[in-house]
């Protein structure tokens, strides 16, 4: 079954409380159980902020500290799923609990080689 990368990115800045912050983590985790018993999820987690950016190659090549973008156009986490065909990621995609905070969903096909 063809499998699809799904790249979260950030949602709006707001400050939330702790019991918030665990409401969403669960809503994230529902989720993923849900696709799991649907035998769509492959895997998937959180990122670190943070982290390193290789570039160059040889002599040339130089590591970083970043990525250093916008909350917004970072990526948080991911999610591996598998569906027949593109329409139906799109529709796996669409039930992100982050986009209901602002957040943006990337659906990646993964090419098989």
């Amino acid at each position: 079954m063809p499998q699809f990368m799904l790249l979260l990115r950030g949602g709006d800045a707001k400050e939330r409380t702790p019991a918030e912050m665990q409401r969403i983590v669960e809503e994230y985790i529902a989720w993923a159980r849900r696709l799991a018993a649907e035998n769509r999820m492959v895997g998937g987690d959180e990122l670190a902020g943070g982290g390193k950016v290789i570039t160059g190659a040889g002599a040339a090549l130089k590591v970083k500290d970043g990525p250093y973008t916008e909350t917004k156009e970072s990526v948080g986490g991911y999610f591996l799923i598998q569906a027949q065909s593109e329409a139906e990621a799109l529709e796996i995609a669409k039930e992100c609990p982050g986009l209901a905070r602002g957040g943006t969903v990337e659906l990646r096909a993964i090419v098989e080689h």
